[in-house]
């Protein structure tokens, strides 16, 4: 069997590379695409959900609070802040709907209280530690 030489690989991923940007050009853009659906008839599409209702409640003896927010909430959290014994745990709204957190971030949750309940879970009564932000 001949050995790989570094000229040959090389040759082989500049190929490999050629042909993804050809298929990247082919494919339509968004924008095309948009343009097109509208032109079906079609209605567009849907308006990105609303933000979830305010809580305030003690489970298993922590307070745990949710609201809306503005500042650096609006990127990952839609706008969304939840407390934990008031220290902010830093959640973030998934594509699905579906909501995740930095203490249980491989555990999607429905709602932004069922990632609070579930940090609190998972805390184990540890106490949450700020997390710097960006």
């Amino acid at each position: 069997m001949p050995e790989l030489s570094r000229r040959s690989a090389l040759g082989t991923a500049a190929a490999l590379a050629a042909a993804a940007g050809t298929q990247a050009l082919a494919a339509p853009s968004a924008d095309a695409a948009a343009h097109a659906h509208e032109a079906s008839g079609h209605s567009p599409a849907p308006a990105a959900p609303a933000a979830p209702a305010s809580f305030d409640e003690v489970y298993k003896g922590r307070r745990i609070q949710g609201r809306t927010a503005g500042g650096h909430h609006q990127h990952h959290g839609g706008g969304y802040a939840v407390f934990i014994d008031g220290v902010e745990l830093h959640v973030m709204r998934n594509a699905d709907g579906s909501w995740i957190s930095v203490v249980s971030h491989y555990d999607p949750v429905p709602s932004p209280r069922a990632a609070a309940r579930a940090a609190v879970d998972e805390l184990q009564g540890a106490r949450l530690l700020p997390f710097p932000a960006n």
